[in-house]
C-alpha cells in the first residue's frame, strides 16, 4: 500500500521557517518524482513545488521561487521542503503527491500539475499557519 505521509507543519511567524518532511513507502521511491501542492482555507489546490527521482530538474511556482527548497533523500524515502520567508498566504494544508510530471520539457510547456485517477498517492498533508 502507498502511503504518504507529510509533516513538519506548524505556527510559524510572518519572516519565519519550516521545513517540511514526507516519508513514503510502498513503492519504489527513486523511480518516482514527487510534489508540493497546498491548500489554503477556501481556495483550491495549487502546485507549488516538484523533484525528479535523481534530483535532476527541481520546479517552483512563481508564488515560492526564492522562498522554497525542496530536496530528496532516496536513502530514506523522504522528499523535505525548505520554507523560509514565510508570509501569511503561505498558510495551507501541503500535501506530497505522486506520480507527478516535473521533467523541465514538459513544464516549460505545461503547469505543474497534480497526479490524477486511482495511479495518483495524495497521503496526509501538514498544515502550515503562518500569522502575521
Amino acid at each position: 500500500e502507498v502511503q504518504l505521509q507529510a509533516s513538519g507543519g506548524g505556527l510559524v511567524q510572518a519572516g519565519g521557517s519550516l521545513r517540511l518532511s514526507c516519508a513514503a513507502s510502498g513503492f519504489t521511491f527513486d523511480d518516482y518524482a514527487i510534489g508540493w501542492f497546498r491548500q489554503a482555507p477556501g481556495k483550491g489546490r495549487e502546485a507549488v513545488s516538484c523533484v525528479t527521482s535523481n534530483e535532476e530538474t527541481t520546479y517552483y511556482s512563481d508564488s515560492v521561487k526564492g522562498r522554497f527548497t525542496i530536496s530528496r533523500d532516496n536513502a530514506k524515502n523522504t522528499v523535505y521542503l525548505q520554507m523560509n520567508s514565510l508570509t501569511p498566504e503561505d498558510t495551507a494544508v501541503y500535501y506530497c503527491p505522486t506520480p507527478v510530471e516535473c521533467r523541465s520539457t514538459v513544464l516549460a510547456a505545461y503547469p505543474l500539475a497534480p497526479p490524477a485517477g486511482p495511479r495518483g498517492h495524495w497521503g496526509q498533508g501538514t498544515l502550515v499557519t503562518v500569522s502575521s
